[in-house]
């Protein structure tokens, strides 16, 4: 018998506190409206001030198991893909997989910012695969960067709104997952990050008052990281899983720039009708916004049983990863 996995439901969560950009225009200026219109992002939401990111985790993975009709104690698995965690340490998951009542599965996180959903699938594609007492793995990804962030006057807060999007992968017989790719670059990762409060820079007094706490934007990364990476991840995918581009039913991507997704697009000779975007009414939601966009597709109708779908995400650092599935 061939063991496979397959993805078998999903869910998010959209907090409640909206952030749109007309306050940001009139506090940040002109730039803002640059900021829309290469992005298409016109607002954000954000979580209650005493929400974690495990709470946003906690509501994603209900939905996804209400949709798969599964109870927490079905699962075997949870792997948890944020750059925004409750704390350095311990797990994030760990805390999901108490507050969930998933009393009986194992958890651990994953760190690759928004390459960390596609990180997540291949994970858990070769957990299940390789371990034929783990039935249901549950992969999710939150994100919660505002709160680590200088909202009120960072104008790069533009782009950090609050989520969470999960998926839940069982053990099959029939086609499910097909391949897998990684990459990464760690030359670049001075460029993006929080810098201070780990073992490079124990937090101290004086970090602390410098915002070096807080997530930072040093320098940018160049176009070409997503507008020829992602085209390469892509075609990837397709020689690792023999199969054509054209097959592609849905192309997901990390959800920051409509532009680069376009771009993307047309590169690959795929039209846009075959992305999805969710960026316009969510913005960008980081190491969620893979599962988020695959969920509100799934729920538009746009992603159907047989459909090919791929998943590449790019992450800070940088890493990026793709995964290509046949929906079930």
């Amino acid at each position: 018998m061939t063991r496979n996995a397959t993805i078998i439901a999903s869910g998010s969560y959209v907090p409640p506190i909206e952030r749109p950009n007309a306050p940001m225009r009139e506090k940040f200026g002109e730039v803002v409206d640059k900021f829309q219109a290469s992005t298409g992002i016109k607002t954000r939401w954000y979580a209650p001030n005493e929400w974690a990111t495990s709470d946003l985790a906690v509501e994603a993975a209900k939905a996804a198991l209400q949709d798969a009709g599964l109870k927490a104690t079905d699962l075997d698995m949870i792997l948890l893909g944020t750059d925004s965690p409750d704390y350095i340490t311990p797990a994030t998951s760990a805390v999901v997989q108490h507050k969930l009542g998933a009393t009986k599965a194992g958890t651990f996180d994953i760190g690759c910012a928004c390459a960390s959903f596609p990180t997540g699938l291949n994970t858990a594609t070769g957990l299940i695969m390789a371990n034929p007492h783990i039935k249901y793995v549950l992969v999710i990804g939150a994100y919660m960067m505002h709160k680590l962030s200088d909202y009120e006057n960072d104008v790069i807060s533009f782009f950090y709104g609050d989520g969470a999007g999960a998926a839940i992968l069982t053990a099959s017989e029939k086609p499910g997952f097909i391949s897998s790719t990684f990459f990464a670059d760690g030359s670049y990762h001075k460029y993006w990050g929080i810098y201070s409060g780990g073992t490079y820079e124990p937090a101290t007094a004086e970090s602390v008052q410098a915002g070096r706490t807080q997530v930072r934007f040093i320098t940018p990364f160049p176009a070409t990281v997503n507008n020829e990476g992602w085209p390469e991840r892509m075609r990837e995918l397709a020689r690792n899983g023999n199969f054509d581009l054209k097959d592609v039913d849905m192309a997901l991507y990390t959800q920051v720039r409509l532009n680069s997704i376009q771009l993307v697009q047309e590169t690959l000779g795929l039209p846009i009708e075959k992305a999805h975007w969710i960026m316009d009414k969510w913005g960008y939601t980081g190491s969620a916004c893979i599962p988020m966009a695959f969920d509100d597709a799934r729920k538009q109708g746009k992603i159907k049983s047989g459909d090919l779908v791929t998943f590449v995400g790019s992450g800070v650092g940088y890493n990026q990863a793709g995964s290509a599935f046949i929906m079930p």
